[in-house]
Formats: C-alpha cells, structure tokens, sequence
C-alpha cells in the first residue's frame, strides 16, 4: 500500500466511524467528571468540556465532540461549536489557571458553526477570546487533533505549549471543498485543493505547526486504538512533567514564541 494522498486522509478524518474526543477522554484519563455551561447563555454539547485525572496529575479537559448517529450529530450540532461553546472553554481554561491544572485539548471539527444565530451571539468574538486566552494561559496546554480540525472552530482551542496530530487528522484554514470555492470558483477541484493546503500530518510537521505525528494503522480496531491511546496517555504524562518543570513566565512565553516563529524554519 503506499502513501496516502491528502484527500484519501481527509476521507479518513472525517470518517463517521472514527473514535471521537469522548472515546479518546474515556480511555486516557483515569477518571473524567464533565462540567457543563458557559454562565451566558447555555450549554452546547459540540464542546466537552471538564475535569479529568491522569496518573496522579489533575488536569482540565476540553474537546470538540461530534456525534455517531442522526440524534446525537443533531444535538451536538455535528460538532460545529457555537459561540457558547468557545465560552465555556474559556470559562474552564480560567479555572484550570486558577488551581494551576495543565489543560488539555481534542481538536475535531469542521469548523465552527456558520448559522444566523451564531453570528449574533458573537462567534468571531468567542473565537478569538478564547484564543487570546490561551495565548497568556500561565498553565501547560497540550492540543491533540484526532480528526478533521478546520477553520478558526479548531485553532480556537489549539493555541497550545504542544501541538500534535494523529496521523491520518487534517488540520487546516478551511475545507478543500470551500477552497477550491474561492480560489478557483470551482468546488469540484477538491482533491488538488487537498494537494495544494498542506494539511496533512507530515507536511504541518514539516512546517513546524505542529510537534508531533501519532502513527495510526492501516485499519482501525478496538486493538489498534488501545495501542493509539496508550501511546497518548504515556506522551501526555511525559509531556505534563516537562512543561511543568517551567515557570509560568516561561510557559507562557514559550508558546507565544513557538507560534511567533511558525513557519520561519
């Protein structure tokens, strides 16, 4: 079998049967007490959000979740956060600040979500508050792109100390589909879209966006991913103690100059 194309990964990433952040959290954490609301208006489940014990390390969790069948992609809005959504992460990285927990983030969404309603509550404020949160978060911040990450929905929670990618997720500006749309007025044009945005695993390690590739298997099993996780749950614990080793000045400007110098290698 050789490499993959990048639309054959993008295929994989947005596969519906791929494990979500909730089966990631579930295997990799000790324990995990979801927390609910952004003390604005309402809960939205296309974020989890909550408290969560790795080792003998309290960490705080957020994630984008998307569902498994009609129902549940309804009610979680297919993953695609709204405002609130964004408002409750930042609600939670403000608290993990406060009794000094290292954050952890899953990035998995089409982007946020584009509707009316959303854009008058504020989405592209939300957006970059909680990246600007995190920008000055004097707490460790792992990111983890487990499937498709797209847009500001996904880089609004990967503002992080540490970025990494399973190998078959993609993470980009916009859908291939959107912009073959813009670029040439052509949304049939996907799979050399895909070939030109660079947004698979290999080619952003490259490009110094993100610090880390998680090797996936050709065929995903329940054997597989135990594999998956437990590779994730010994580099997380690994990475916590490096970070923690820092001081908060150097936390925080550690990962203003990594996104600083993005690009420049």
């Amino acid at each position: 079998m050789g490499e993959l194309s990048a639309w054959e990964r993008v295929e994989i990433a947005r596969n519906p049967k791929r494990k979500t952040s909730l089966d990631y959290i579930e295997k990799i954490f000790d324990c995990f007490i979801e927390l609910h609301g952004d003390r604005n208006f309402r809960d939205d489940k296309a974020m989890v959000c909550g408290l969560a014990r790795i080792g003998d390390q309290n960490v705080t969790v957020i994630a984008e979740q998307k569902g498994r069948t009609t129902k549940e992609n309804i009610e979680r809005n297919f993953g695609m956060p709204n405002p609130e959504s964004y408002r409750k992460a930042i609600r939670f990285l403000k608290q993990a600040e406060k009794f000094n927990r290292p954050v952890i983030t899953f990035i998995d969404t089409k982007g946020a979500y584009p509707g009316k309603g959303a854009e008058e509550r504020g989405q592209g404020e939300a957006i970059a508050k909680s990246m600007f949160e995190m920008a000055k978060l004097k707490v460790p911040i792992i990111s983890i792109i487990i499937g498709e990450g797209s847009s500001g929905g996904a880089l609004a929670i990967g503002v992080s100390n540490s970025v990494w990618m399973l190998e078959n997720a993609v993470y980009s500006i916009l859908s291939p589909e959107g912009y073959s749309s813009i670029l040439w007025k052509d949304s049939s044009r996907y799979k050399e879209a895909a070939d030109k945005m660079k947004l698979t695993a290999k080619e952003l390690y490259e490009l110094g966006v993100i610090d880390k590739i998680i090797k996936e298997p050709k065929e995903e099993t329940e054997e597989s991913f135990n594999k998956i996780v437990n590779t994730l749950k010994r580099q997380i614990k690994s990475e916590i103690i490096k970070l923690n080793a820092q001081s908060k000045e150097e936390i925080v400007e550690n990962r203003y100059q990594k996104f600083r110098n993005m690009g420049k290698a």
